[in-house]
């Protein structure tokens, strides 16, 4: 029920967003807050369609606890690089930190994965005719590439993925994000077979002048599902500063939670 849900709801978004994107003048809409303010990729699931204009960059910031039902908890830094390019085209590079556990006092217990994760390579792209229109498409592809992180967080293959990125605009100040997407890896007809798909739907609006709010749903899987939820508050001091704090929960599986908070900013603003 879950699956039909949300990937109904972001089916329709990218049909009415896709074709809403093509009929609606952006000139009338640069001003408006969804599109003037940041809106960073994170810190939930969900990939906004926003896109840095030639010359831009954005550097977004952050750390997430994630801390399961039973077993240790785990820490991550995060780290993203945005940077605007011509034709529409926005190129990014991201590399996330695994904070090392406590060592456990029996030897026989293997060390646990920590330090650098690969390095990931990607770029979106403006399917819209027009950017900052009231409805934006938008797609994300990513390469997670061998060797370019610690030993012990190395991956065997390239790990492949690709997004279709959706937004309504509603008002001046709200906005529905969707997400459709898949990733595999390795680029072999058997890596495709066992690959994972990942849906997500979030709503994102102020609360006054300088505070705002993040709500997401999110599946992801291939046959079984996982679901979870998150949410957050955020505060922007400036139209190109944003702090963020979030939680999560996991609606299926094995119990999860994480909590999370970040920084990111936007130069020029």
């Amino acid at each position: 029920m879950r699956t039909t849900t949300l990937l109904t709801a972001a089916l329709v978004l990218g049909v009415t967003g896709r074709t809403l994107a093509q009929t609606t003048d952006p000139t009338e809409n640069t001003d408006a807050p969804f599109v003037r303010n940041i809106r960073p990729d994170r810190p939930g699931q969900t990939v906004t369609t926003s896109m840095l204009r030639p010359g831009q960059f954005q550097i977004e910031a952050g750390t997430l606890r994630r801390m399961p039902g039973s077993g240790p908890a785990t820490s991550y830094s995060t780290g993203l690089l945005r940077v605007g390019f011509w034709n529409h085209m926005e190129l990014r590079l991201t590399q996330n930190y695994l904070a090392a556990q406590p060592r456990s006092v029996l030897e026989s217990t293997p060390v646990a994965a920590a330090g650098m994760a690969p390095l990931t390579v990607g770029a979106k792209w403006l399917a819209s005719r027009e950017q900052d229109s009231r409805s934006q498409v938008v797609f994300l592809t990513e390469l997670t590439l061998p060797n370019t992180g610690d030993k012990s967080m190395n991956i065997a293959k390239p790990v492949a993925s690709a997004r279709a990125l959706v937004s309504q605009q509603i008002g001046t100040r709200y906005g529905l994000e969707a997400n459709l997407g898949f990733t595999q890896s390795g680029f072999t007809a058997a890596d495709t077979k066992v690959g994972q798909f990942l849906y997500t739907l979030a709503l994102n609006g102020p609360l006054g002048n300088k505070f705002g709010f993040f709500a997401e749903g999110y599946g992801s899987g291939r046959g079984t599902y996982a679901y979870g939820a998150t949410a957050g508050l955020n505060w922007r001091p400036l139209p190109g500063l944003r702090i963020d704090a979030a939680a999560g929960r996991s609606l299926s599986g094995p119990s999860l939670t994480t909590l999370g908070g970040g920084v990111s900013i936007r130069l020029p603003q």
